[in-house]
């Protein structure tokens, strides 16, 4: 005997009403997010309850920017278009991701690998693979700090107020930050000159999660912003401060980096930090809900 399939779900009428006021359960939010993506009927439902309640005409301005500025085309007014997702996928992409990938902190990323390319091949300067690695771990915390918030996202207003804004939405666009930084610094610490003693090209990578996460944990309580410019600050102080003092190609960078980058210590350290600072941030989850000035 087989048991009997369950009846299909559907958003109701009123599970739609509070996801649109911002107060539908979040396991109840996600659930209906993950539906509405491949049943039209929901997804008109849903998008009828938004653009009745307060925020409809804000909303409609919004979608019809986001629309545009993906390419996308109205149907003709005598062939309308079936109901879909209030957005195309392309255009959720984008808003889930793209304040992380836009703005001055790509350009920089380009520019401190551009100039170690010109100081190693352009100025013949031996250092130049150190420095890299040095600056690795802190450049993602760039990408973090200008990606979430007020300053950063124009439609923070209505994402803060629905079940996919907070720290669900910060990890997503940390990890588009990651996805653009663990290849990038990567492969350029490995393509510029190797020097005896120096640690590897991905040995940032542990240390980079593990202050990416540290700045998760500690936005909690002071905001991105404020986390990653103090973080960022004392791991400058910390590891290229000692740099200054040394030969540029000598045994003493080695030294300097070796201490924070190399061994099973020094990564097992960098390991187990990361796992503490994801579990305070487990904790903390709700704290992003309404950092609205953060």
């Amino acid at each position: 005997m087989t048991s009997p399939t369950p009846p299909p779900w559907h958003v109701t009428d009123a599970l739609a009403l509070r996801y649109a006021e911002g107060a539908a359960a979040e396991t109840d939010a996600w659930s209906l997010e993950k539906h509405v993506e491949s049943c039209s009927p929901c997804a008109g439902r849903v998008s009828a309850a938004v653009r009745a309640g307060a925020a409809g005409p804000a909303l409609a301005a919004v979608r019809a920017e986001l629309l545009a500025s993906v390419g996308h085309r109205p149907a003709p007014a005598a062939a309308p278009a079936p109901a879909r997702h209030p957005l195309g996928r392309g255009a959720r992409i984008w808003w889930a991701a793209g304040p992380a990938l836009r703005g001055s902190w790509v350009v920089a990323v380009a520019l401190v690998l551009g100039g170690a390319f010109a100081l190693a091949y352009g100025a013949g300067f031996q250092g130049a693979r150190s420095w890299l690695l040095a600056a690795s771990p802190v450049l993602p915390l760039g990408g973090v700090a200008v990606s979430y918030g007020r300053h950063a996202d124009p439609l923070y207003e209505i994402t803060a107020a629905t079940p996919s804004g907070g720290l669900r939405l910060l990890l997503t666009r940390t990890a588009a930050v990651l996805a653009v930084c663990v290849p990038l610094l990567t492969a350029g610490g490995a393509l510029l000159p190797p020097v005896a003693g120096f640690p590897g090209a991905a040995a940032w990578l542990l240390p980079g999660l593990a202050l990416t996460l540290a700045t998760l944990a500690l936005g909690s309580f002071v905001g991105c912003r404020a986390a990653a410019a103090t973080l960022a600050g004392g791991w400058l102080l910390a590891v290229t401060g000692p740099l200054l003092g040394q030969p540029g190609a000598g045994t003493g960078g080695a030294a300097v980096l070796t201490r924070y980058f190399s061994g099973l210590v020094a990564q097992g350290s960098w390991a187990a930090a990361a796992l503490a600072c994801a579990a305070l941030l487990v904790l903390r989850r709700r704290s992003f809900d309404h950092l609205e000035t953060r």
